[in-house]
């Protein structure tokens, strides 16, 4: 084959690929990304912020297994407000920001997105490779934290106690809910943070008020309060929450509206990422 003939063939491969190309373009992005999700200079404070909510659950049983063991019921309350309160509303959260915000407002600052740009792999493609790697980052670290979590609250209980609890009484259910909760806030909270890195020159600003309207979510009035995402995983939750004399009380939405909802919602949100890349242009003197 002819060098013109070759150039015409790799043109229309890069204009048009196919399913299987696209796959292996995200495979790669998605190694290489996840590799340095967990290995780069800001992997430290990543880590730091998921280990918090462990050393506090260590402390706390530590200090209480004596009351664990003799009233679980009010120790099954007592973690379901730390779950909400300091894993999902707190480490989560901020962790997913951290994650999805620098998967290209990192690539920015380091002056180094351009290397993508400049090879033949379409920017949606780009996109959905670097969401992956943030949530598979995102779900090893923090389900693995809940998980780890959910083991010490159950330590002071015993093997056998432990497993007549789960297996005779509520845990069966309460922990594949917990689990489930934090898999579903890395794929919502991953999607809104990989945005609003691209769309922000400063994320950080848009990313405190967002934290701010999920904090205040108890207070808004019911059509307000489904404009995010807490709302749809507080419903989940299996263990009921006070939410306080000053909340607004709201019917929990079912989980047969929750996932599927988060899920569409994901998708929508990474389609406005792929509409924004494809007109983005690389100014790193202006950043």
């Amino acid at each position: 084959m002819s060098s013109k003939a070759e150039t015409i063939v790799m043109e229309k491969t890069v204009r048009n690929p196919s399913w299987a190309q696209w796959k292996r373009q995200i495979a790669s992005i998605l190694r290489l990304e996840v590799r340095k999700n967990f290995t780069g200079k800001r992997s430290i404070l990543m880590y730091l912020l998921v280990l918090l909510p462990v050393f506090i659950m260590i402390s706390l049983v530590s200090v209480h297994a004596s009351d664990i063991r003799e009233n679980f019921a009010e120790a099954s309350e007592i973690f379901a407000n730390l779950y909400e309160g300091m894993i999902l509303r707190t480490v989560v959260f901020f962790g997913c920001a951290w994650i999805f915000m620098n998967l290209f407002r990192g690539e920015i600052v380091d002056r180094s997105l351009h290397y993508y740009f400049l090879s033949p792999v379409k920017r949606e493609v780009l996109v959905t490779g670097k969401y992956l790697s943030g949530l598979v980052t995102s779900l090893i670290l923090f389900v693995l934290m809940t998980a780890l979590c959910i083991f010490l609250i159950y330590l002071p209980l015993g093997y056998s106690a432990a497993m007549n609890h789960i297996f005779n009484g509520p845990g069966l259910s309460q922990i594949p809910t917990y689990l489930g909760i934090t898999v579903l806030a890395c794929i919502g909270y991953g999607a809104v943070f990989l945005v609003i890195g691209l769309f922000f020159r400063n994320p950080i600003i848009p990313a405190v008020l967002l934290y701010g309207w999920e904090f205040i979510n108890f207070l808004l009035p019911p059509m307000l309060k489904k404009i995010s995402v807490v709302h749809y995983l507080h419903s989940l939750t299996p263990v009921p929450i006070n939410d306080g004399p000053f909340a607004i009380v709201t019917e929990p939405t079912s989980a047969w509206l929750t996932v599927p909802g988060l899920i569409i919602i994901t998708a929508a949100v990474l389609a406005m990422a792929s509409f924004r890349i494809r007109r983005m242009e690389i100014r790193y003197g202006s950043e």
